[in-house]
């Protein structure tokens, strides 16, 4: 992609010349000796590229690709490279390298990570219809319809057609094509790899400008597909670009490090290596050195910075199960940092990443040493990510879907589907190019559960307004409330990793999103779907202002009169045993068959009937008022108090009688309470034939669109 240049005194990763080198990331602790991308265009030149037999120039991207997948068919390695070198022959990076070394690194980039053959096959001519001749219809006659799709996913747009739309356009684009293949974006990680490790001859502004959208887009990106090898080392140059002086800083306390004559790190790892020895478990212990922006991060928190704060140890292992086996080891045998401990195995980061989290406190000085626990096909995909899940077309469709529709394939993420969703309703390249960062700053995801079972992940900090527009889409427009964990909350409530969702929807396709939605929008989708129906508003007749607003649903309920109808003699047979005296059912608490009860004889020969666990009846029985035994007769019939909550809209009075009355309920007094932010409290004292009938009665109220809650009128802490 027009890979910018290379410093050619380097053998190996180059570094923006002005900030020295970047100490390479943990996760190539490994890796094979640097390569000498010089060398390697030079052969690129004058290696062998006779038919049949692998060209010279490509054998440490064959040596990785084996180490991998060693039963891999290296024939379109083999015809990829050869088509690559002969169309980009004469060309020149800014350097003066042969281009050819641009895909050849970006290529062993992927194959390092475990990329399958396809993808490694793409990259090698992932510029040529960009920058050669070649077509994307000969890449596809020749290499079949994958890697056709795959280049022409990161194929640049060209400025002289869209100007300066062509960047976000592109990313557009290519975002597009990864929602349909993830390779894509793999490749297009791997190619600003390479090209930030190679940007110390570019002007200053350059630099800065190409370190900004890998900050701000690549690196995010790289974050929410697992790849956290090229995440990592992506962050530490960005970082030496744009912040050289707080680099330099870091890269002299890593120095200084090294140079201690102890190591707590090193001397912890072998008392884990005992412990696990002693308890028969068969694990490798590793030291992972920080990388440069995690230790910057560290050494804001903590200073000085001690000699456990410069890595962690990882532990590796066979089985999930000897994970946890490992964990409680640790934390028998040495002092657990309890507060520390996150188990990503039970729940895995919506990146796929899995592993234990816990940390040890040193028994000399009490240094705390951070420790990994996972098994070696967990950490292969915590650094590689969807890399390491190969070829996305291998599982048969019908494997792909979930059964609550949402795609089980893992490489088409919750986070990119919705990204997918809202590019479509951004309006011109700036608003899609400022949203999708904005998106991408989002680094932290929750999942909620829906009442059905089904999830939804959602970025940190969003409230119910985008749990309903990431539900329903533009239908979310009729929502009109929501329970959280049970409990009615408010559109605005921020939601939290874990939380029950229930959105209470409205039957009216005309809806309009409520005046503050906006604010309390925290995702694109949300806000770009509530803009547009706004935009889509009638303007407005009246010259009065105020009558810009919609106005509240509730009204209609909200000015409905106390409605008090004649009462009925009937409630239920109360037996007493108390000679002549008459009964009177409590208002307070409003018991009804088969409900528990109990008496107090008051004034006037009259006894009072309390639910047993009316407050009421705490208080009496306090003062030392004697209990009268009270029981239900034969008869049936009884009067209840009934709470309703609910939205306001038109006609939802009636509609809430007219329930009520075909459950065979005389309505004997109503209250309706004024709104409160297009909340309705209704109260409801009705007689029915039979007790029985009354968890029927409130399952036909709570049925009525817009009523989110029915219960019996609770005790109150009032006299007899």
């Amino acid at each position: 992609m027009n890979a910018e240049a290379v410093n050619p005194a380097s053998p190996g990763p180059v570094t923006p010349a002005s900030v020295g080198p970047v100490a390479p990331p943990a996760a190539r602790r490994k890796a094979r000796p640097r390569i000498d991308l010089r060398r390697l265009g030079r052969a690129a030149l004058l290696g062998s590229t006779a038919r049949g037999r692998l060209p010279d120039a490509i054998g440490h991207v064959v040596e990785a690709h084996r180490a991998h997948h060693p039963e891999a068919d290296l024939d379109p390695l083999r015809r990829a490279y050869v088509l690559a070198e002969s169309s980009h022959r004469g060309q020149m990076r800014k350097s003066g390298e042969p281009y050819i070394t641009h895909p050849l690194a970006v290529t062993l980039i992927l194959a390092e990570l475990g990329a399958e053959t396809t993808t490694l096959t793409a990259s090698l001519l992932h510029d040529t219809v960009e920058d050669t001749d070649v077509t994307l219809d000969q890449v596809g006659e020749e290499f079949g319809a994958e890697v056709r799709y795959l280049v022409d996913g990161v194929t640049k747009l060209e400025k002289v057609d869209y100007g300066a739309a062509a960047e976000p356009e592109t990313f557009r684009k290519m975002l597009l094509a990864t929602g349909n293949d993830v390779r894509v974006m793999s490749i297009k990680l791997a190619d600003r790899l390479h090209n930030m490790r190679t940007l110390g001859v570019m002007r200053r502004e350059k630099q800065e400008r190409i370190a900004k959208v890998t900050r701000d887009v690549l690196i995010p990106l790289a974050e929410r597909l697992g790849v956290q090898a090229l995440k990592s080392e992506l962050e530490d140059l960005v970082f030496a670009v744009m912040h050289p002086e707080e680099y330099e800083h870091t890269r002299k306390l890593v120095d200084e490090n090294a140079a201690r004559a102890d190591d707590p790190l090193a001397e912890v790892a072998e008392d884990v290596r005992k412990v696990l020895r002693e308890a028969d478990i068969n694990a490798e212990v590793l030291i992972r050195p920080r990388h440069f922006v995690s230790l910057h991060r560290v050494s804001r928190k903590r200073d000085p910075l001690r000699g456990a704060d410069f890595g962690r140890l990882l532990v590796l292992v066979q089985e999930d199960a000897d994970c946890y086996a490992v964990l409680g080891e640790l934390h028998t045998c040495m002092t657990p940092v309890v507060s520390e401990f996150k188990d990503f195995i039970a729940v895995p980061k919506f990146n796929l990443y899995q592993s234990l989290h816990t940390a040890v406190a040193r028994a000399q000085d009490g240094q705390v040493v951070e420790v990994l626990i996972r098994t070696h096909q967990m950490h292969k995909v915590a650094e590689a990510g969807v890399v390491a899940l190969g070829n996305p077309y291998a599982t048969p469709p019908e494997e792909q879907t979930a059964g609550d529709g949402e795609r089980a394939d893992p490489t088409r993420p919750g986070w990119l589907s919705r990204l997918l969703d809202w590019q479509r309703g951004a309006p011109d390249p700036d608003t899609f190019w400022s949203t999708l960062r904005e998106d991408l700053a989002q680094d932290r995801e929750i999942t909620v559960f829906r009442p059905d079972g089904g999830t939804l992940g959602l970025p940190e900090g969003a409230t119910c307004v985008d749990a309903a527009y990431a539900q329903y889409g533009e239908d979310a427009h009729a929502c009109m409330g929501a329970r959280v964990n049970g409990r009615l909350a408010t559109m605005s409530t921020v939601l939290r990793d874990g939380d029950g969702v229930q959105l209470l929807m409205g039957q009216d396709p005309a809806s309009e999103p409520a005046g503050d939605w906006l604010e309390h929008a925290h995702t694109p989708a949300a806000r770009i779907a509530i803009r547009r129906r706004l935009a889509a508003r009638p303007a407005p007749t009246s010259a009065d202002p105020a009558d810009d607003a919609p106005a509240p649903a509730s009204r209609p309920a909200a000015d409905a009169p106390e409605v008090r109808p004649g009462s009925g003699a009937g409630s239920p047979d109360v037996l007493v045993d108390l000679p002549g005296a008459t009964v009177r059912l409590a208002g307070c608490c409003t018991p009804v068959p088969p409900d528990r009860v109990t008496g107090f004889a008051v004034r006037g020969g009259v006894v009072t009937v309390h639910r047993a666990e009316c407050p009421a009846v705490a208080r009496m029985t306090s003062a030392g008022r004697p209990e009268v035994d009270v029981r239900w007769g034969d008869s049936t019939e009884c009067r209840v108090t009934l709470l309703a909550e609910s939205f306001g809209r038109p006609h939802l009075l009636a509609d809430l009688t007219e329930a009520m009355a075909l459950e065979g309920a005389e309505i004997v007094s109503a209250t309706v309470e004024p709104p409160d932010r297009q909340r309705v409290r209704h109260t409801y004292t009705v007689l029915l034939p039979d007790a029985a009938r009354l968890p029927a009665l409130m399952r036909a109220m709570r049925d009525v669109a817009g009523v989110y809650d029915v219960s019996r009128s609770q005790p109150q802490p009032t006299g007899a």
